[in-house]
């Protein structure tokens, strides 16, 4: 399923042949499942009346790259890829599913297979999952990363906060263009637009408590089209990572300052514009006892205690109707080439990972079930 799903890759909001394939699959284990959120579907696996439901969700949606690994289930689509592992993601899922479903008649309470699009493209499927119905009803919810930088046979939890915010900005100054010749009549956005990356880079170190963790960063930087003209307006494009809502405020509330400040010294004006992404993930400790409790079982794994990572996720979105935990499962190992980071077009992984990962699934959402 995972080569299949590499090969058949589609992004955020067009996953229709990913649909259509898990609902195949899915119906082939006598699995009664519904497409959901467009692109999406929803899937339950009944247990013992009166029992509890715990949710697992896999994303399913690729990145518009172009596949460069030299494999037989290379992208057959041009310009995407399953850069990140969401093919793995949604096999792991089927084979959870393949579990659940040969034990429908022993399982003390019910299991919600998700499968959602478009999480790598802002603002993410997860909340239309959930107004599609995907969290009605569930007591707990566990989701899972595959992740290059542990190794294979890893597998990583962190209780309390995993991901970040994910935010962008754009800002943009405008100021007056002139010839390069006579910069005394001009007000330089290129000059402003460099004071301000300067100073901005300057927040997360003086203006953020340092037992917090902040990023900032600045990825875009345009300005003019010929070498002797002073351009009138400058861009910059950038993001923001943070775990708490106050540093998020004082970040963006220190940018708008320098923005303020420097621009009226300078003689130019400015706007904001602020994209404030997913909530960041915060797992819940109980959540996350029961899948280092389900790893530690499964033969051939070590579970590792992993760091706050600066990446984002709509994994958050879910954790906020039920309890849940996000965990990570080691899918690097440079003895097969999987080296390459995460959304770099040659990125693969160790498909013993797949294995892993799916049956620590399966062992902590029986364990949330009996409990």
């Amino acid at each position: 399923m995972r080569r299949h799903f590499r090969m058949h890759p589609e992004v955020g909001g067009e996953e229709h042949e990913t649909q259509k394939k898990i609902l195949a699959e899915l119906a082939a284990m006598g699995v009664k499942a519904r497409a959901a959120g467009g692109t999406g579907v929803i899937a339950d696996i009944p247990g013992a009346p009166g029992g509890k439901t715990v949710a697992m969700r896999a994303d399913i949606d690729a990145l518009p790259i172009t596949d460069e690994i030299e494999q037989p289930y290379r992208s057959l689509n041009k310009g995407i890829c399953h850069a990140c592992g969401h093919d793995g993601h949604a096999a792991m899922l089927l084979g959870a599913a393949k579990t659940f479903a040969a034990m429908a008649g022993e399982l003390p309470g019910n299991v919600r297979l998700i499968f959602q699009p478009s999480e790598e493209r802002f603002p993410g499927g997860a909340e239309i999952m959930i107004a599609a119905g995907a969290m009605d009803g569930v007591d707990a919810v566990v989701g899972a990363h595959l992740w290059q930088p542990l190794p294979v046979g890893a597998i990583g939890v962190t209780n309390g906060a995993l991901m970040a915010s994910p935010d962008e900005f754009t800002i943009t100054i405008q100021g007056k263009g002139g010839h390069g010749s006579m910069p005394h009549q001009t007000v330089d956005s290129i000059l402003v637009a460099s004071q301000l990356v300067l100073a901005l880079r300057t927040i997360t170190g003086a203006n953020v408590d340092p037992r917090e963790q902040a990023v900032l960063t600045i990825g875009m930087f345009k300005a003019g089209e010929v070498f002797n003209i002073i351009p009138d307006t400058a861009v910059l494009k950038g993001t923001v990572r943070s775990f708490d809502q106050s540093v998020r405020d004082a970040v963006f509330g220190q940018m708008e300052a320098y923005c303020r400040g420097i621009c009226a010294a300078s003689g130019a004006s400015y706007v904001i514009d602020p994209i404030f992404g997913y909530p960041p993930v915060v797992n819940s400790p109980k959540v996350t006892t029961v899948i280092a409790e389900a790893g530690c079982e499964v033969a051939g794994v070590e579970v590792q205690d992993v760091k706050p990572l600066m990446v984002g996720e709509d994994f958050s979105y879910y954790q906020h109707k039920a309890p849940g935990s996000f965990f990570l499962v080691g899918a690097g190992n440079p003895a097969k080439g999987c080296i390459h980071p995460h959304h770099h077009p040659k990125f693969d992984i160790d498909e013993d990972a797949l294995g892993y990962g799916a049956e620590t699934m399966v062992r902590a959402v029986l364990k949330l079930l009996a409990r």
